[in-house]
Parts: structure tokens; sequence; C-alpha cells
């Protein structure tokens, strides 16, 4: 939660900060202040985080610090803190962020102890609905815990703290083990790879379990047993929950990722849809969609204050950060008095398709067909060349596993488990030796080494009762990655 003292603004902070009037110092971090400040052409209240350089260069913490900001310049979601503009400075870097009144979803909890399901299914859907925005848009938070949720006066939930985010990438797996003891997922203090939603699920399910018990599911001050509890799953869940309620919280806390509920999942649950209301009901937009989307009503403002509307639309379209596109986005925020809001403005906006922004594109996968392995040859150049193939099942992961070990070992492929659903395999493919063999001799057939082909081979959760495994080429010729492909289509019998 913020504090709260008086300061007097420095004539630097003045200087730097000309279209903010600064007020009170309202808490202190690691590499600096977090002020209230004015917009003095919108009167939008604003809260501006002061951080130190010298000081995140001292911890070692750029590439955590630039990775928040180029992550929440993205995001633009009700139960999203809001980021308007980044000034630097040689000394300073000032990020100016929407400011939130009341105070953290941690201090809340301590406060009123167990809420009623009522207002912890509230607050559970508002959060579910950010976390849902965030892996739509290819970033998993991997910090999720009341600390990083802020109330407003209204009581509703801002989601904070992007630190220790990433983007994701299909087919490519996170494997730092980040976050709050407490609320980690068994994978990642295993050391495990990780996609990256399962564990924010996880994390979602810990905050759940706190706002409906006031307590923590897994807890212990011996670090190694609070460890085994989270690896076991061992918890205990109260009598005075509901039946859904003792439903919902074990699917969530499910020690394994593949069995884990995801979010569709979740969202179909009877104790999450009870009351659910109708702008979460909406299903997660795109950034890519949201900046082609200019409110009109918004842009007549904004014009109307002195801006020139040619100038504020090429702005917007492209991205670029002015002041002009600070004041249009301070204002249509302004219109927003309810986090519904975001999702009112269909009669008044334009719609802009613009080549400079690119389309999100998300990789094709083969169709489903019974409860078999069944898949379709569907090679994919992704930005940095590797090239993927996609099965997907509705089979028991377990299943899966056994079926791609039998075909691997039937094809002679060598391989290193690194995790209950994730390897790597080295394949050595022979064919063209056995071909030419006839017209050698054996000096010179000695010399020449057979082609190599490594590959990294992973299983996923998609959807609920639904499986990916993914193949990715490390080493070796796109034309043997596809003949490998073909091979194990076959030994998995689906060709």
């Amino acid at each position: 939660m913020y504090g709260s003292s008086s300061q007097i603004p420095s004539k630097r902070e003045s200087h730097v900060l000309p279209n903010y009037k600064i007020g009170k110092t309202l808490g202190k971090g690691s590499f600096g202040n977090v002020k209230l400040a004015t917009h003095i052409t919108t009167k939008h209240n604003v809260a501006i985080k002061i951080l130190n350089r010298e000081k995140i260069k001292e911890t070692g913490t750029e590439a955590k610090v630039e990775r928040e900001i180029k992550i929440l310049k993205l995001l633009m979601h009700p139960h999203i803190i809001r980021q308007y503009e980044i000034i630097e400075t040689p000394e300073n870097i000032y990020v100016v962020m929407e400011y939130v009144k009341s105070g953290e979803l941690f201090d809340y909890i301590i406060e009123k102890g167990k809420l009623h399901e009522d207002e912890a299914r509230y607050l559970f859907q508002q959060i579910i609905s950010g976390v849902e925005y965030c892996h739509h848009n290819k970033i998993a938070h991997r910090d999720l815990k009341p600390e990083n949720i802020l109330l407003d006066t209204k009581c509703n939930i801002k989601i904070v703290d992007f630190g220790l985010s990433n983007i994701m990438h299909d087919g490519h797996f996170l494997k730092t083990s980040c976050g709050s003891p407490n609320y980690a997922a068994p994978e990642i203090i295993s050391g495990k790879l990780y996609a990256g939603p399962e564990v924010d699920i996880w994390s979602c399910g810990v905050i759940l379990y706190a706002l409906l018990c006031g307590t923590l599911p897994f807890d212990d001050e011996c670090v190694p047993r609070l460890f085994s509890k989270i690896k076991k799953g061992e918890y205990i869940l109260p009598e005075h929950l509901s039946y859904a309620a003792r439903d919902l919280i074990p699917r969530i806390l499910t020690v394994d990722p593949m069995m884990r509920i995801d979010i569709p999942g979740i969202r179909q649950h009877s104790w999450f849809s009870n009351r659910l209301p109708p702008y979460l009901a909406a299903p997660p937009l795109d950034t890519t969609e949201q900046a082609r989307e200019i409110n009109e009503e918004t842009i007549l403002h904004v014009v109307d204050i002195g801006f020139d509307r040619n100038h504020v639309m090429e702005s917007l379209f492209n991205r670029i950060q002015n002041e002009a596109t600070v004041t249009y986005y301070l204002l249509l925020d302004r219109l927003r008095r309810d986090p519904s809001d975001y999702f009112k403005f269909n009669d008044k906006r334009i719609w802009v398709f613009n080549s400079t922004i690119p389309a999100q594109t998300v990789a094709p996968f083969p169709a489903l067909v019974n409860h078999h392995l069944m898949a379709g040859l569907r090679p994919r150049v992704s930005t940095d060349k590797k090239w993927t193939l996609g099965l997907q099942s509705q089979a028991r992961p377990k299943d899966i596993m056994s079926s791609v070990f039998k075909a691997l070992q039937d094809l002679k492929v060598s391989w290193k488990q690194i995790g209950e659903y994730n390897m790597k395999c080295r394949w050595v493919h022979k064919s063209i030796i056995s071909k030419e063999k006839s017209n050698m001799m054996e000096a010179e057939l000695a010399t020449i080494s057979p082609p190599v082909l490594k590959f990294e081979l992973q299983l996923y959760k998609a959807g609920e009762e639904k499986y990916v495994l993914d193949i990715q080429r490390a080493d070796g010729s796109q034309f043997l990655f596809l003949d490998l492909c073909v091979s194990l289509l076959r030994e998995l019998r689906v060709m």
C-alpha cells in the first residue's frame, strides 16, 4: 500500500515533468519514490514511479525493469494497472501510471479475514479476467499474490508488478524459478520447464484459498517442509466452504500441470460462473486490435484541447508516445467510470487497419479425431526460423507419453528426460550411408559422418482435456527434421 507524506517537488522534477503538478510522496521503494501527480491538461490524477538508474544498476535488475515497462506498455485492461508514459533522463526513469487510491488485497484479507463466498467470487472473477487477458496476449505474470493485487475505492482489482513476467512463444518453454514460495507452482520449485499459464493458474488457486479461508493452503516456516507440501499438494479444505468451492480449489491446486484445470475450465465451473458480470463474460481482447480501436468521442475532446487531429490519429495508429497520445488515454480512462466501460464504446469508435501494426499470428494445430493422437504435418516458420510439428490429443498425458516413448525407441532415437513431459532427443539418420555403401570403399565410408538431428519434445496442456505434443528442431537440417516428423507419425500410426 502507498504510504503518505508531504514533500515539495524539486525543481528538477518540475523541469522533467512539465505536464504534471507533482504532489505528495505516496511511498518509497528500492529504486526511488512513488509520487502523486496531476496531469495539468486533463486534471487526471496519476502515480509517478521515480526509478534511479544507479540503484537499478547496483542491484543488477536492468532487465527486470526494462521488461516490466515493455510489457505494461502493451496492456490495457480494467483489472491491470495502466502505464501512461515513460520519461527518461540520464539519472532517472519516470513511469507515469494509474493511481489506485486504496491498497493491497493482502491488507484487505488481513483486515477482514476470510471473505464471504460472494465477495471472494467477485474479486476472483476480476483476477481471472486480468490473467486470461495476459495469457491471451502471450504474457505470463509469474508472481501473482495478494501483495501484487491492488484494490481501488470501489473494491475493483488491479493486477500490478510485472517485473518477473515474461513473453511466451509457441513451442518455447520457461525455466526460471521465480515468484514467492507460498504461491509458486510445484513445477517451478522443482526446477522443471513450464509453458507459463499453468503456473499463474496455480497462484490464482492459492489466492482463491486465501480469499475464502483467510489463510494460505501451503505455509511452513521451514522452507524444505513448505516445498514438500507444495510438491505433494498437501493442504486442508475447511468445512465451511461450499460444495462448489470445495470442488474448484482442488482442480486448480492439482500438482500435475497436465491435469490442472485451465482458465476456460475455471470459467465453466459452476462456482465461478455464478453471478458473473456480463463484461467479464466477454472474450479477452487482443492488444493489436486495441491499438486499432480509436474512440471518436475522446478524439474530439483531445482536438478541443488544441491538438491536431491528424497528428493525434497518426500517433495512435503507430503507438507513438507523445503529449497527444498521453492526453488521449488519460481522457479515455476518465470516461471509464466503471470497469465494464472498457467494453461500452462500440457506437463511438473507429477501426483503423494500418500496415505498420503487425497482426498477431496463432500457430495452427491439427484437428482432433476421437481419443487417439491424430495430426497433419504442418511445419511453420516462426521469427527465429524454427520449424515445429503439433500433435493434439484428448488421451491421458501418461498414455500419450507412453506412445511417444515407444515410437522414439522404435526409431532408435536417444533421449534425455528433463521433466515428466519434456525431453531432449538425438536422432542419427543412417539411410544415406546405406544407399551409398555398395558404391564406396570401406575407408571412404569411415570418413563420412551420418547426419544428426537434435530436437526437443514437450507435452503441454492446450485446453480442458486437450493436450499438444510440440516438437522443436534444435540442430540439424530442416529436411531431416521433416523426415523425422513423417517417421514419428508413422510409428504413432496416424499416417
